[in-house]
């Protein structure tokens, strides 16, 4: 082991070291293996000889090799579940797209001479010593000069983590977050995927060094492997330079593990065919004139050439129908829709309209439905309300809500769906309603999540929510009719509690959906308002979306956000009002 192993001074032990506990380590096949590659002129042409000897090959998406900046610093983090390999294996991936990669390693790779160039030695064992403090001073050196550098930010191999219930990286370290963010450089994720021996991670269950012992016997095993990874898009340095380090790592780990569980090909939900242009005749004649009939009281804002309307059904019979079919084309574009001609259903007369209008063009931008929930009690009882065909919900949940507004079936027109302008009116609507009706305090009402999103995307958006966004209180009162089935997961409660903003989630997903989707906007703007989640369903009859069942009480707003809906004075006044109902 002469060429892998420093001398210890000492023959007897030498010896011993150089004997069966060698060979049942795979040292000594390793050695062999080593010496077998004869002498190289580089670390490229070392990495080269050593993959095509142990006949182990990358596959990964060629699309994705785009990814990795060709210029600049970047630190490369990524899973390690081998130990050893996969430094080789990426190395030699990054070179393909620039030389100035360096690898930040376990000091025993570095000891290898032809590699010793592209190793920044660490001790996964020595805490803070000396030599660690030395390759970290090195490697910010590196970032700083425009260099890549791969990391593997759990600093040891992946293995059992109870808290997962499965083999994966232990937690990764700040120390990697500061890293990034000191040298101002880009992070790009990598996710490889495979595992080592069932007989190595009971080891490691003995004693973690036991692993170490072992690393050249599952290097050894990993002959004739084909190796998949996945190359996320990089987070850029604005993006991740003001974030507390303990957030930023657990955004990083799991945007690495979010590219693993993409591995299969995403199969997208049955689509609901698109409406046919000819299939319902629009009828903006007789709905301009239905508009033109309502009371100047019933505009409730106005920008431009739009004016936001809040009418009854059966002040706008034709515009109603007009209403169904916009809803149900703006639906099927995000996959969901209730699969008929016109979305239109028996709530619809007893709830109220509100509406964007294009005061030049005469046509319908966009709509919004509300049921005041007093009113629809008293004259149906609970079986009057739409979201009770998704929720069973106590008695005791309204007496706490108090005079509440459900709100649902928002849309806005595909046309106009680039335009912010629909959607702010109709907010800026519904709070003129309030302000004009003060008792309403508390929106509540379902929120679509699409089947269009991948499962694991629909997964991590509801554990997020159920973590760090749940009224624990009142969402006792809420059952599902149809609950979500769990889908496998690669993150943990506490990394999810660590991000603690709906915006980190939303940015993962741009990274994993096939459409660089993020978290939908109306959900983002109910958390924005103060949203609580009371709970999950499959709505079968919407194309399987998931519905998240939200609570606001807005006289717990943040009084500049009910200010930017409201205007001061109104928002002033609103709150005024519900202080002086308290006792």
């Amino acid at each position: 082991m002469a060429g892998l192993l420093p001398a210890t001074g000492r023959p007897w032990l030498d010896q011993f070291a150089t004997g069966s506990l060698e060979r049942l380590l795979g040292l000594t096949r390793l050695d062999h293996a080593y010496r077998r590659l004869g002498p190289s002129e580089s670390c490229d042409e070392f990495i080269a000889k050593a993959c095509a000897a142990l006949d182990i090959t990358l596959h990964f998406p060629a699309s994705e090799l785009a990814h990795i900046p060709a210029d600049g610093p970047v630190l490369v983090v990524a899973n390690h579940p081998f130990g050893g390999i996969e430094g080789l294996l990426l190395a030699g991936l990054l070179r393909r797209v620039r030389p100035d990669v360096r690898v930040m390693a376990n000091y025993l790779l570095s000891r290898i001479p032809e590699l010793a160039e592209l190793f920044i030695a660490v001790d996964p064992f020595g805490g803070p010593r000396a030599g660690n403090a030395a390759g970290l001073r090195q490697s910010l050196r590196w970032l700083k000069q425009g260099g890549l550098l791969l990391v593997f930010p759990a600093g040891e191999v992946s293995h059992w983590q109870r808290e997962h219930g499965a083999v994966t990286d232990p937690p990764w370290q700040e120390g990697v977050a500061r890293l990034a963010q000191m040298a101002g450089a880009r992070v790009l994720p990598i996710y490889l995927y495979g595992n080592n021996s069932i007989t190595f991670h009971v080891a490691g269950l003995v004693h973690p060094r036991l692993r170490t012992a072992l690393l050249a016997k599952e290097l050894l095993n990993k002959r004739n492997t084909k190796v998949a990874l996945r190359i996320g898009r990089p987070v850029e340095a604005a993006e991740i330079r003001d974030q507390a380090p303990a957030a930023l790592i657990q955004f990083l780990r799991l945007r690495t593990y979010l590219l693993g569980a993409m591995r299969e090909e995403l199969v997208s939900p049955p689509a609901l065919p698109e409406l046919p242009v000819g299939e319902l005749q629009t009828v903006d004649d007789a709905c301009a004139r239905e508009v033109a009939a309502l009371a100047p009281e019933q505009a409730l804002a106005s920008s431009g050439e739009f004016v936001v309307y809040l009418a009854h059904a059966a002040q706008i019979p034709a515009l109603l129908r007009e209403i169904g079919r916009l809803r149900e084309q703006s639906f099927r574009q995000v996959g969901e829709g209730t699969g008929k001609d016109i979305d239109l259903d028996e709530f619809d007369v007893d709830y109220l309209h509100l509406f964007v209008w294009h005061t030049t063009k005469n046509e319908l931008v966009g709509g919004y439905r509300l049921g005041l929930v007093d009113h629809i009690l008293a004259r149906r009882g609970r079986k009057g309300l739409y979201t009770r065909q998704l929720f069973r919900m106590k008695k005791k949940l309204f007496r706490q809500m108090g005079a509440a507004i459900e709100l649902g079936r928002s849309f806005v027109r595909v046309d106009y769906q680039r335009n912010f302008t629909p959607l702010l009116l109709l907010w800026k609507g519904i709070a003129a309603f309030v302000v004009r009706n003060p008792a309403y305090g508390t929106l509540f009402g379902p929120v679509s999540i699409s089947s269009a999103y991948s499962p694991v995307s629909r997964q991590l958006i509801m554990d997020f929510l159920e973590i760090v966004e749940t009224d624990s209180e009142l969402a006792r009162y809420v059952r599902p009719r149809r609950k979500p089935v769990p889908e496998r997961r690669c993150w943990g409660t506490t990394e999810l509690a660590t991000l603690g903003e709906i915006e980190h989630i939303s940015r993962l997903l741009v990274d994993i959906e096939p459409d660089g989707r993020g978290v939908p906007v109306l959900l983002r703007q109910y958390l924005r308002l103060g949203g609580r989640i009371l709970g999950f369903n499959v709505d079968e009859n919407f194309n399987d979306a998931i519905d998240a069942l939200i609570m606001v009480d807005l006289t717990r707003c943040d009084p500049r956000t009910l200010e930017r809906y409201m205007g001061r004075d109104a928002a002033r006044g609103f709150l005024a009002w519900h202080a002086e109902q308290k006792p």
